[in-house]
């Protein structure tokens, strides 16, 4: 995923600044819905489904809460993958499909890594009739290729906000241009990446009306202008999230972009930490599942994915993972604390992803050159 990154524990386990996917660790809760609503496949594949899923915590997650769930409901075996994030495990896929083979049948994938798959059709299209539960999917979590065909259906998400030390910033934030404010001169902690911070989107969404601008060169430039106005406010730009976790909890850097589900995390710690979803909405970041055009799986692939998108099973990750549902919220049945635990009924800012893709190197370049260099 583009946020390649981390989240502490769950709400079961202590905290430390680990990666991300250690938050899946505390899933437990999810395993006794797991089956709901799945009819089961009497006949068993020769081949287990081979599932493509990030390594260390969240990998062992899935093995131990999910992976055993869907095989119950389902008859399917499963056999997880560890894959890197980023984009390593998409050059991977594409010189395995080549040979005619696949590392994984299913595949969790960012939006990004997931739109340069569709260049080299290397993603399977998906049958919608038989993922019953699409339509129970919110819009940015459907993906399609240029013609219309299936390939891409979300599995996970997450927000960034607008964080703060209440001791320090005792009234919470409204905007996110409330980062320019004088009086947050070396206050701030920024992701420290052009695509992973958002803060071009976040920046036309304050200033600018919206994300029109940032469909030209010339519109990227003026929105990167209006960005270079917070660097003195910026103490840290940071890619290790632990080292902002810790000085955010501390005061030493009381403001910042960070993760809505990891802030309450530490907010339930008893760490005078706040998560703010500012007026012109939290970032809205996700993962989806892919199938590679080289699988021989591909009956069972989309019963897998038909299995995720339940709504029972994104509440119960809701509640245990800290993960944002990617299903309509009626649907779910979230009390009004859980679901403000994970996500907010504000609209969204919704990431750029067709920017990074046809723009990435020259954005990466004028991002080190206006932002971090």
């Amino acid at each position: 995923m583009t946020r390649k990154t981390k989240l502490p524990g769950s709400a079961h386990v202590s905290r430390r600044p680990v990666s991300r996917r250690t938050v899946l660790g505390g899933i437990g809760a999810a395993a006794g819905v797991a089956a709901l609503g799945m009819p089961a496949v009497h006949t068993r594949a020769a081949e287990p489904l081979k599932v493509g899923v990030y390594g260390g915590y969240f990998k062992e997650s899935f093995d131990q809460f999910i992976f055993p769930d869907f095989t119950a409901a389902t008859g399917i075996e499963v056999q997880s993958v560890a894959e890197p994030t980023g984009e390593a495990w998409l050059v991977q896929l594409e010189q395995a499909a080549r040979a005619g083979q696949a590392p994984a049948d299913v595949n969790m994938m960012a939006v990004t890594p997931l739109l340069k798959g569709q260049q080299t059709e290397l993603w399977m299209p998906l049958d919608e009739s038989k993922i019953t539960n699409l339509d129970k999917l919110l819009d940015q979590f459907v993906h399609r290729y240029p013609d219309g065909r299936l390939c891409g259906v979300g599995a996970v998400a997450w927000y960034i906000t607008l964080v703060s030390n209440t001791d320090v910033i005792p009234d919470a934030p409204e905007s996110w241009g409330d980062m320019w404010a004088e009086d947050k001169r070396d206050s701030l902690g920024l992701l420290a990446l052009v695509t992973n911070s958002f803060l071009l989107e976040i920046t036309a969404e304050t200033f600018f009306g919206g994300q029109e601008i940032l469909g030209s060169e010339e519109g990227i430039l003026e929105v990167l202008g209006k960005l270079a106005e917070v660097k003195p406010n910026v103490k840290l730009w940071y890619r290790d999230e632990g080292q902002f976790q810790q000085a955010l909890q501390t005061g030493e850097i009381p403001m910042g972009q960070y993760y809505h589900d990891v802030a309450g995390l530490a907010a339930a710690d008893g760490y005078p930490v706040r998560s703010t979803f500012p007026k012109e909405g939290g970032v809205n970041d996700s993962g989806s599942w892919a199938v590679t055009k080289a699988s021989q799986m591909a009956d069972e692939a989309h019963v897998f994915i038909e299995y995720m998108c339940q709504p029972e099973i994104q509440a119960a990750l809701s509640r245990n993972v800290g993960t944002a549902p990617t299903v309509r919220r009626d649907l779910l049945d979230l009390t009004e604390a859980e679901f403000a635990a994970v996500a907010s009924d504000i609209p969204p800012i919704i990431p750029n992803y067709q920017m990074y893709l046809e723009r990435g190197d020259w954005l990466e370049q004028q991002w080190i050159e206006t932002i971090t260099g």
